[in-house]
């Protein structure tokens, strides 16, 4: 079951997408809060469709379109993403923008315990996160037709002022710790050392798919945050992932035995990105994970704030992941004292 009209996204995709014929199905991935994304079966064969959620949304949230334009762009690249097949920017058709691409079929690994594996897959596979990191950083954004894909400026001055922006449109209550923590990153924050690469911004493990019998990732997904900016904002984003607990709602390592279950440790996969791109490890690395966190914490704000208005994707979710909000800005906090 699903709550797309079938009838409407099937004539539009016979005008829209070359060689499609029905019948169409369609399944809802329950996993994701931010654009509702569906498994299509169709006569000629599987896509995925996307879709901005409905209801009342953040101003320059949930971009579809924008999702649409960098995979087209990243197809011919080092970067594997699906190849998408059409925009329909129309509201009318299903109530909401939407996109079509094809379906990858691959391995979507849920936790970067990757609890199912043995230490060596998850080494190869840690390894291949670091690389495919690294070549969506070396994109060649005027031979990909990105140049013009983010505002220009200082990269982490631009995404505070957006994301407390976020933030406070969507505060439900009064936290300090996290006033806190906007103040000291405007305070505290790097110049600016003029590095502007393609930033995928959501980079962690659940959003990548790998073969099903192999360690190579077969497609990046989820490219809604992606704009240009500091590659520095994407690495700080995977090693904050990691500090959080071991489980379905954490998905971090924290507390495990890196060693013992084949896992790199923090400063071994910062070497391996930097390896893959030939550049020298960053420096004041805290603050940028520190801005992973506060940027985290503000993103589930949203989430609990549109399950609380009632058109979240998964409300209950919704409402689980939302209580991490005061967690994220006092981790944020520790990282920029450390």
């Amino acid at each position: 079951m699903s709550d797309l009209d079938l009838s409407a996204v099937s004539a539009w995709m016979a005008e829209n997408v070359e060689g499609y014929r029905g019948p169409l199905s369609a399944t809802k991935f329950e996993v994701g809060q931010s654009n509702p994304t569906f498994r299509l079966n169709a006569g000629s064969g599987s896509y995925v469709l996307r879709r901005k959620p409905e209801g009342a949304l953040l101003k320059s949230a949930h971009a579809v379109d924008r999702e649409f334009r960098v995979q087209k762009a990243l197809w011919a690249t080092d970067v594997p993403v699906p190849r998408v097949l059409a925009l329909c920017e129309d509201e009318s058709v299903i109530g909401s923008m939407f996109y079509v691409m094809e379906h990858v079929s691959g391995r979507n690994i849920a936790e970067p315990s990757m609890t199912d594996l043995v230490p060596g897959e998850r080494a190869e596979i840690a390894r291949e996160m670091a690389r495919v990191l690294a070549a969506i950083h070396d994109v060649d954004l005027d031979a990909a037709g990105l140049s013009d894909y983010g505002p220009p400026g200082h990269y982490y001055a631009r995404q505070l002022k957006r994301w407390a922006g976020q933030y406070e449109a969507s505060e439900t209550e009064h936290l300090p710790q996290m006033d806190r923590l906007i103040a000291r990153l405007g305070e505290e924050m790097p110049e600016d050392d003029g590095t502007r690469t393609l930033v995928h911004g959501d980079y962690r493990i659940d959003n990548l798919l790998f073969e099903q019998e192999g360690t190579s990732c077969r497609a990046v997904l989820d490219w809604e945050l992606s704009t240009l900016g500091h590659p520095f904002a994407d690495l700080a984003a995977v090693i904050m992932q990691w500090q959080m607990p071991p489980g379905a709602e954490g998905r971090g390592l924290a507390g495990l035995d890196r060693d013992a279950l084949g896992l790199p440790s923090d400063d071994a996969f910062i070497e391996m990105y930097c390896e893959a791109r030939g550049i020298a490890r960053p420096e004041r690395f805290g603050y940028y994970v520190a801005f992973s966190f506060f940027r985290m914490g503000a993103i589930l704000q949203g989430v609990k704030r549109r399950a609380l208005d009632g058109n979240a994707s998964n409300p209950e979710s919704g409402l689980r992941l939302g209580a991490y909000v005061p967690r994220f800005a006092e981790m944020g906090l520790a990282w920029l004292d450390s």
